[in-house]
């Protein structure tokens, strides 16, 4: 411990140093392809202001990337407040950018990706040197720099060129040591570079990648823009209907800033779906609030169009998911402010999207429908086989077989062996954490199984009803075991999976889900807990990185919990690290962790942490009983007793 705190303990990062210091907090660290893609997306910015129609990427053999447009250029004059030249102050200061002043009309974007002012400033600390040369005003000028962001080379005229001759080109350089990959994926900046070429029709973006012997060049020009994209993914075989594109945004005068709204292509098939979105140029993995607005503005068209040509049988109320189970569609969203889920802008989270959008499609969908009856009609059918599908389904819903034999869920990605007493079925929390999750299994033994949102709880579901719910549906179906009571002595022998481990987030969250996991299992499959068959996962809190010491290299530890990661740095202390030395990181989420980090700490039987779950018969009685109390809908009063007399017992993650 310190012995001394005083002024002189408290340590201020200045410029780039945040960056430099914790990276992981900016940008991705599994390889340099989000910190090049900062830069695209300031070149994407120009395109979209109407400023720009090159835009070229090049990979350099010595692991630099090049990015150029034919832009309007950075200024190079001296920022009145800064009184440097401003093409220092947009790449060495992190907060700085032509992004922020958008509501009084003078920024120079007032539609753009950047969400922090951290973009290519971010580029730039990470980098072990980068170059800018910027054509502006009849001059070609270039500044230099190395090292995380300092001057290497200050700004000067370099030469000269025509007065219409403008544009922007930085070189980076990404230093290695922030970066577990160095290596750039091509195919994904491929992908990047062909949908912003599909976002912004008439650009040309040009990818080469230097070879030893050759350049390879590939070129992304999209006039058709959106419906000419999405034909490509679904191709009109496979469509029930044509696809339907449209665009609209606002004047100014309904609630919204003017020009906020969204452009978007849409069609339905019986095979599988397809969606992908995008903010202002930026890619949206994950989603977010823009792609509930377009589904919710989808639905009441078709909703209004079936209600008024008497489409419905009667009995059938349409739900979102009726209409918009088998719609694929890429939607590009304009928001003046968008607010994502962290820095890497993967997930959109601006509530205002979702009215904006739905506002901005409904209308204009459903006079295509009107106008093209026929198309809406099918659309519409699709919508009420579905619901009608739901309502029976609901009940009374048996699982799904064919000849006798399970049809497995889609989600599932199964293990290799036919062995079922090595394999291991993984139910993961979300989407994200089960990418992370198929990539880091082993895949001989290990299957994956990703739960969307939270299972109900079945504690008091009717036995009949259960299979309704499709995440337990495909539980069931997955393990291969019907369900069955507590005295009951069911056939166990279709049991797929001898091992049935719970893997979710380290927080209130994935500990609620874990409970309704475990209440499903003790109610409705009480023999694979009295068995052994199930467990959970315990993945870490905290991650430590811990620097080389003499002949010790650099290592990573885990810590479970707040007194873990005490006990780690006191160990540490005692080993002669200073705390500054360490770098503590805070998990958010199982999806946060790289597929190596998930492997080491949840799923490698050599490093994991698995908790059995384990109960005898009489256990199991008590357990129930406890269960009922916490879980039981007329439990309350029991519940509200139980937690004045013990809740000072819990540990709570508030």
């Amino acid at each position: 411990m310190a012995k001394d705190y005083s002024a002189a303990s408290i340590k201020v990062l200045k410029g780039l140093e945040p960056v430099r210091a914790r990276p992981g907090m900016y940008t991705r660290t599994d390889n340099p392809l989000h910190v090049i893609q900062e830069v695209i997306d300031n070149s994407a910015d120009e395109a979209l202001a109407g400023h720009a129609s090159q835009i070229g990427v090049r990979l350099w053999l010595d692991g630099s990337v090049t990015v150029s447009d034919d832009g309007r250029g950075i200024p190079v004059e001296p920022h009145p407040q800064e009184k440097e030249p401003t093409v220092v102050v947009v790449l060495t200061r992190l907060h700085a950018g032509g992004k922020f002043d958008k509501t009084t009309g003078e920024g120079a974007y007032a539609f753009s990706g950047g969400l922090h002012g951290v973009g290519v400033s971010v580029t730039n600390a990470l980098a072990s040197r980068l170059a800018v040369t910027v054509k502006r005003d009849g001059h070609i000028n270039e500044v230099e720099f190395v090292d995380g962001g300092k001057i290497g080379k200050k700004l000067s005229v370099i030469g000269k060129c025509a007065k219409k001759e403008t544009g922007t080109t930085i070189r980076v350089w990404p230093d290695p040591a922030f970066f577990e990959s160095a290596k750039i994926p091509e195919r994904e900046l491929a992908r990047l570079l062909r949908a912003k070429a599909v976002l912004l029709p008439g650009v040309t973006f040009r990818l080469e990648i230097e070879r030893h012997d050759s350049v390879d060049e590939r070129v992304f020009c999209y006039q058709g823009g959106l419906s000419d994209y999405l034909a490509e993914q679904v191709p009109p075989d496979d469509a029930v209907v044509p696809v339907y594109a449209g665009e609209a945004y606002a004047d100014g005068n309904n609630g919204f800033a003017k020009g906020e709204g969204a452009a978007w292509a849409v069609t339905w098939s019986d095979s599988a779906t397809f969606s992908e979105s995008y903010v202002n140029l930026i890619p949206t993995l994950q989603g977010g609030t823009h792609e509930a607005g377009l589904r919710a503005g989808v639905f009441e068209a078709v909703k209004s169009f079936a209600e008024h040509h008497a489409l419905l049988p009667r009995g059938v109320q349409l739900r979102q998911e009726d209409v918009t189970g088998r719609m694929s569609f890429v939607l590009s969203a304009r928001l003046l402010d968008p607010q994502f889920q962290g820095q890497v802008k993967e997930k959109l989270n601006s509530r205002e999207a979702v009215k904006l959008v739905s506002t901005m499609c409904r209308d204009p969908f459903e006079v295509w429908l009107n106008a093209h009856v026929e198309h809406g009609r099918t659309i519409a059918e699709m919508a009420a086989k579905a619901a009608a599908a739901r309502l029976k389904s609901a009940q009374k819903t048996e699982k799904k077989k064919t000849s006798g034999v399970a049809v497995l869920p889609g989600k599932l990605s199964d293990a290799a062996t036919d062995d079922p007493t090595i394999r291991e079925l993984f139910l993961v929390e979300g989407d994200s954490a089960g990418g992370s999750a198929k990539q880091a299994r082993d895949r001989e033994t290990q299957a994956i199984l990703p739960l969307r949102g939270k299972v109900m709880n079945s504690w008091e579901t009717d036995p009949n009803a259960l299979y309704a719910n499709k995440e337990i549906h495909d539980i069931a179906v997955a393990l291969g075991v019907e369900r069955h009571g507590l005295d009951s002595n069911p056939d166990l022998s279709g049991l797929r999976y001898h091992k049935v481990v719970i893997m979710t987030d380290a927080d209130v969250d994935g500990a609620h889900i874990s409970t309704l996991l475990l209440t499903l299992f003790f109610r409705h499959f009480p023999k694979l807990v009295e068995l052994g068959h199930i467990h959970v996962a315990q993945p870490p809190l905290y991650r430590v990185d811990v620097p080389a010491k003499g002949k010790k290299p650099a290592r990573r530890l885990y810590a479970l919990d707040d007194g873990e990661l005490v006990a780690i740095k006191d160990r540490l202390s005692l080993d002669g690290f200073k705390p500054e030395a360490l770098e503590v990181g805070r998990f958010k989420g199982l999806g946060e962790m790289n597929p190596p980090q998930l492997r080491e700490t949840a799923m490698d039987p050599a490093t994991r942490r698995v908790l059995p779950v384990l109960a005898t018969p009489d256990e199991m009685r008590e357990a129930l009983k406890l269960f009922d109390m916490l879980m039981g809908k007329g439990a309350a009063s029991e519940r509200r007793e139980w937690m004045e007399a013990k809740g000072n017992l819990v540990e709570a993650d508030i």
